[in-house]
């Protein structure tokens, strides 16, 4: 079993390497794991994980210039798909982040919060929203096995998802708000938060994503 991380140049990419590494070790079942920035790596490749880090602009750029978005289209019509973070914002049709066009394997668009937030004690909330928040999952789904109700997950972004199509949302969170944070369509599985960051319950993720056979 091969699993292909993506480097398209954007991306905590050494960290999610180590992170998935760790999960295939719970897992207990032998795969390669490999960062590539080779297009035939990825068509080769059983399982994709497309991290990101940093503007939905420069990634989208990032993803042209490398030469690498018929590969990953390919992954998403054809094999088990996880997005992180700015990896999963990228498949949506649109973001107001640069009023930049994504590959548009979700319908809907990736916003911005609002400037003017506060919490629930008055106090302004900072953009981006950035640290540990609860998840609830709102429809089952494999990649959740042993993740309970509420779990925290580590978030750093000041955009987020708003997809059209309420069946492909899988998880939500707050921030004073209720967003989706996790979505997913077929063999399509996507965070807003960052797995490689969240310890062991990303662990968990990544290791129901590496025995995932969707």
């Amino acid at each position: 079993m091969k699993t292909a991380i993506v480097d398209y140049g954007m991306g905590n990419l050494h960290s999610v390497l180590k992170s998935v590494q760790a999960a295939q070790a719970l897992s207990g079942k032998a795969a390669e794991i490999y960062l590539t920035d080779r297009p035939e790596d990825i068509l080769a490749a059983d399982k994709i994980i497309f991290p990101g880090q940093g503007a939905m602009p420069d990634c989208m750029a990032a993803l042209r210039q490398s030469g690498l978005g018929e590969a990953v289209e390919d992954g998403l019509k054809n094999k088990p798909f996880f997005g992180i973070c700015v990896g999963a914002q990228l498949l949506f049709k649109h973001s107001e982040e640069g009023d930049t066009a994504g590959l548009g394997w979700f319908k809907g668009r990736v916003k911005r919060f609002a400037a003017n937030q506060t919490d629930g004690h008055g106090g302004r909330l900072k953009v981006p929203h950035m640290g540990w928040n609860t998840v609830r999952q709102t429809r089952p789904h494999p990649l959740f096995k042993d993740i309970g109700q509420e779990t925290r997950f580590y978030f750093v972004h000041s955009y987020y998802f708003a997809p059209e199509d309420p069946e492909t949302i899988l998880a939500t969170s707050e921030y004073p708000h209720e967003f989706a944070c996790i979505v997913g369509k077929d063999n399509v599985f996507a965070t807003q938060f960052h797995t490689e960051k969240s310890h062991d319950a990303g662990l968990l993720l990544l290791r129901n994503f590496l025995d995932w056979q969707p």
